[in-house]
């Protein structure tokens, strides 16, 4: 096994898994180089020394703060996505409880929701988990129709982490408003890709995964809504206005404001370039196998998220016999030898045939047009030979996922 390795770093794979953490930026690692080696003090410090990571993290907080166009003190850093996921839902739930105890969300949330909502569920409040279409969107009627008078909280990702289907945020939002019901999104997909512009969204909550826009791992963000209380996860200090104790984690929290200060420049740019990756590749892998099936939806979706599946072909034999060439995810998961298929996509009613055959190609910045061609020769390549040895007929394939 070492000689692949060692090709490996030599020629590395083509990576096409932006979806599930990006690398550093290097303006991101610049940035926060400084704050490793020299301005090391902790924060909470009146000297030298604490003064420049405390002016550290107000200008991070601000930058955050510009690319959701909010208030810097709505802004409050957290440990990553999950733990701004955690501090928003139960944060709500317990501040709430009095007024009511239900909550509603979406059937294809990230375990950093669904997980927390189980938890709410042990403890007394009384979660929906709503159906989706089969390209992945939540209809607003469906939402309308769950609705109660002790409704207290919706959370609903802005965009999906398999398929990428974008969920119709701003109507959602008029609807909660509307009924006084706080309104959480997960963006951990979208912030960075697409505008996530809270006055325009209409969340009262929004979550930020470092990791996802080529900041460090380990580093997040949550706004709250000015005005609004939540329930403290942690107790202690009183970091973070008061709200998450804890000493800050100054060298992820400057990679954090770095990076959506470039995400904030660079947007649209960023967005047509990882659009034109997706369809290279999309356009590639639909003349080489005209029975390729989209998974999400065809235009609500990321623009660097593309979720096929090739009929006939078994997407984790695939990415086990390309992973020295691309480096991307199936829509399926294998525990103990058993094929277990993505809660996502079985939410979506596709067939569970379909779903064994699903893979997840998501692009980035650093993605390149040869890195595309290089990745297609060898997708192609491998479904190819797996079709050719099962033997199958492009219509018995066709009429299986069907």
């Amino acid at each position: 096994m070492r000689e692949p390795t060692r090709n490996a770093e030599r020629n590395p794979p083509v990576y096409l898994d932006y979806n599930a953490t990006t690398p550093l930026d290097p303006a991101v690692l610049e940035a926060m180089w400084p704050y490793a080696e020299r301005y090391f003090g902790n924060p909470s410090s009146t000297h030298w020394y604490g003064q420049q990571a405390a002016r550290a993290i107000a200008l991070a907080r601000n930058q955050v703060a510009e690319l959701l166009n909010c208030q810097a003190e709505e802004v409050i850093f957290t440990s990553g996505g999950t733990e701004a996921n955690n501090f928003a839902l139960q944060g709500v739930a317990f501040a709430m409880k009095e007024r009511g105890n239900h909550i509603l969300t979406t059937a294809i949330e990230h375990p950093a929701v669904t997980e927390v909502c189980r938890f709410l569920e042990r403890n007394g409040f009384d979660v929906t988990f709503l159906p989706v279409d089969e390209t992945g969107r939540l209809e607003l009627a469906t939402l309308e129709s769950a609705i109660t008078p002790r409704t207290i909280l919706v959370s609903v990702m802005h965009a999906n982490n398999e398929v990428g289907t974008i969920q119709p945020i701003e109507q959602i939002a008029r609807i909660t408003r509307e009924r006084e019901i706080i309104f959480h999104t997960d963006a951990a997909q979208t912030v960075g890709k697409i505008p996530s512009d809270v006055s325009l969204l209409g969340v009262d909550l929004l979550s930020v995964a470092g990791h996802k826009l080529y900041a460090p791992k380990g580093v997040g963000a949550l706004y709250i809504r000015r005005g609004l209380t939540l329930e403290k996860l942690l107790y202690g200090a009183g970091h973070e206005q008061g709200r998450r104790p804890g000493t800050e984690n100054v060298l992820g929290i400057v990679g954090l404001g770095a990076a959506c200060a470039r995400a904030t420049s660079g947007l649209m740019q960023n967005r047509r370039h990882l659009e034109r990756m997706r369809n290279q590749l999309f356009e590639g892998l639909s003349l080489a196998f005209p029975a390729l099936q989209l998974n999400g939806h065809p235009d609500l979706r990321l623009p660097n998220t593309l979720n096929i599946s090739i009929p006939g072909v078994e997407a984790h034999r695939l990415l086990e016999d390309i992973q020295h060439q691309v480096a991307a995810s199936a829509g399926a998961a294998c525990h103990a030898g058993r094929m277990e298929g993505s809660g996502v996509l079985q939410a979506m009613r596709i067939s569970d045939e379909r779903a064994k055959g699903a893979i997840r190609l998501s692009t980035g910045q650093m993605t390149t047009e040869q890195e595309i061609d290089k990745a297609l020769q060898a997708i192609i390549r491998v479904a190819r030979d797996q079709l050719e040895t099962s033997g199958k007929t492009e219509a018995e394939d066709r009429a299986e996922f069907s």
